[in-house]
């Protein structure tokens, strides 16, 4: 049997919780890990991806997303942890139906 390894991430946008999981096989220690989302929110999947990384004893070379939505702390969560991110838009509110950028 192969050796699973597994977190639990929450979905902001579909407010429930999603197992993912990979083969031990395919991420290892000698990984290096380039995560590329669309949104960054809260940071939920990329906190996923540090679990896998650490169970696996695989490096975060860095994080990648489109569109990051600073009000809701994700990017500053994964910043302190010592992490590279890089947002291609950094959105700093939606009041009003208004989009303002950072």
């Amino acid at each position: 049997m192969e050796h699973m390894l597994a977190t639990v991430v929450h979905s902001f946008t579909k407010d429930r919780d999603y197992t993912v999981c990979i083969s031990a096989d395919f991420l290892t220690a000698s990984d290096r890990i380039l995560f590329i989302d669309d949104f960054l929110a809260y940071g939920n999947a990329a906190m996923g991806i540090i679990d896998l990384a650490r169970q696996a004893g695989a490096t975060i070379a860095g994080f990648g997303f489109i569109i990051e939505k600073a009000f809701q702390g994700g990017g500053e969560l994964l910043r302190s942890q010592g992490y590279r991110v890089d947002s291609l838009a950094r959105v700093a509110s939606l009041d009003n139906c208004r989009i303002t950028l950072l």
